[in-house]
């Protein structure tokens, strides 16, 4: 006998014919979540093996490493954006506008809160999901550790919508010192960036490049040289404190010739709306602060009807991606901390981990559909790659010849860094597609357009 199903979904039915026995719910649509349900609406949804939903709080994706371009400018969130809906019917898998605000595992059901317009009318009222299977890969946020003042001066970069408002905020300062009658002011056209891992030293470089090139566009009364100050803050000892020392040194070195101030073992204090203060009590002035600095688990993960979390609120799971006290609820990506085996440290939290994740977990689902037992996930680190925008990049693959890293740098630096964009678009595309659609961007970039955002 079919089983029930709940009025939301029999309302939305995409497709026709007898309701699947098996209902997998993935919640998060980032890296890790879409690549996932993507492939699985393909395999198991267009069967008919299983009934494929996805839950997700926004209305578009944007593959997260990008965000950093975003907010220097240098790229156009909206020819980069996947839209959801779409992509569910595309792809054979249904699309549940809204957030997860709760958990009932013994009902195996996902509540989600009401979602508003920017009007604050009503789209989507509370509701609750069932599921058979839950995967949950709703990402990571920045964790401020609570510093004084960061909430409310600083931009995160976790959503394009941050991404677009500190680029938005970046031009209005640039207008704002172009129309002043007075000179520019010390610290008026200075971005502090919290935080020298790969997301903050390639935000850095861009915001240089960036910085330079809107002053070019009839900016008379802001001088780059003497204006313009980019300040690179890190509590560690040296900068990219979780790459190998060799990437580091070679990103120290340009940056020091784009002219970026990096401070290094500098633990800030409190962020203010002139700057940043150091625990040493020195001030950096800044007008604009961006904190890329330590990431943590979303906080509905704490208290999630029990689920295990680390110390930065990650649900543990075992090495079959599972959590460690439900069988039935998997979590993958950067909310997960997984075990690494021979390393005291879980998966580190990269573009690569959440793809070989939801690859793996694809597999899985359907051992887990055939009554299979579940095999262990084994991550492979293929190295780590920086990138400097329009300057190249640089980084190491391992394993590259003879089981040794390999360091690359300049345009075979780039290509791979870009190659690890294409294979997230392949995931959610196919190779066809993915072609066609870099050649059409491409193609639509006219020679007379300005090389950054200027709105």
């Amino acid at each position: 006998m079919a089983e029930a199903v709940p009025r939301e979904y029999s309302e939305t039915r995409s497709v026709v014919g007898p309701t699947p026995r098996h209902r997998m719910v993935v919640v998060g649509g980032g890296a890790a979540g879409l690549e996932l349900v993507t492939q699985l609406g393909d395999r198991l949804g267009k069967r008919r093996l299983a009934d494929i939903v996805l839950i997700e709080k926004s209305r578009t994706h944007l593959w997260k490493p990008l965000l950093h371009a975003v907010a220097a400018g240098s790229m156009d969130a909206s020819e980069h954006q996947l839209n959801y809906l779409a992509q569910a019917h595309w792809h054979h898998f249904r699309y549940q506008y809204g957030e997860m605000v709760g958990l009932d595992r013994s009902g195996k059901r996902v509540h989600l809160g009401p979602t508003f317009d920017q009007e604050g009318r009503q789209i989507t009222a509370a509701r609750s999901v069932g599921y058979d299977t839950l995967v949950i890969a709703i990402g990571s946020i920045t964790n401020d550790f609570g510093t004084p003042g960061a909430a409310e001066h600083a931009v995160p970069l976790d959503t394009p919508e941050q991404a677009e408002r500190f680029h938005n905020r970046l031009v209005n300062a640039f207008l704002r010192a172009q129309s002043q009658d007075e000179a520019v002011r010390p610290g008026q056209l200075h971005v502090a960036v919290i935080g020298a891992g790969a997301t903050g030293t390639e935000l850095a470089a861009e915001l240089y490049q960036t910085a330079r090139e809107v002053a070019a566009f009839g900016l008379d009364h802001v001088d780059p040289d003497k204006d313009i100050r980019i300040v690179l803050v890190e509590a560690a000892e040296r900068i990219l404190p979780a790459l190998p020392e060799r990437i580091a040194a070679a990103t120290l070195d340009i940056l020091d010739n784009l002219g970026v101030e990096v401070r290094t073992k500098a633990l800030v204090a409190e962020v203010r709306a002139d700057g940043v203060k150091l625990a040493t009590g020195e001030i950096i002035p800044s007008e604009l602060v961006v904190w890329a600095a330590g990431v943590k688990g979303p906080e509905v993960l704490r208290g999630l009807d029990g689920l295990e979390v680390n110390r930065i609120n990650q649900l543990v799971v075992t090495n079959a991606l599972l959590t460690t006290r439900d069988p039935d609820i998997f979590a993958i990506g950067d909310c997960a901390a997984c075990p690494r085996e021979g390393d005291p440290q879980p998966v580190p939290p990269r573009a690569q981990a959440a793809h070989q994740e939801a690859s793996h977990l694809l597999r899985q689902m359907k051992r887990r559909l055939e009554g299979k037992p579940l095999e262990p996930f084994v991550y492979r680190d293929f190295g780590s790659l920086v990138s400097f925008g329009r300057l190249g990049a640089i980084g190491n693959l391992m394993g590259f010849f003879m089981g040794k890293g390999l360091f690359v740098e300049g345009a075979l630096a780039r290509l791979m860094y870009r190659s690890l964009y294409k294979m997230h678009e392949t995931a959610l595309h196919g190779v066809a597609k993915t072609l066609i659609g870099t050649l059409a961007r491409g193609l639509s970039r006219r020679g007379g357009e300005p090389r950054v955002k200027l709105h």
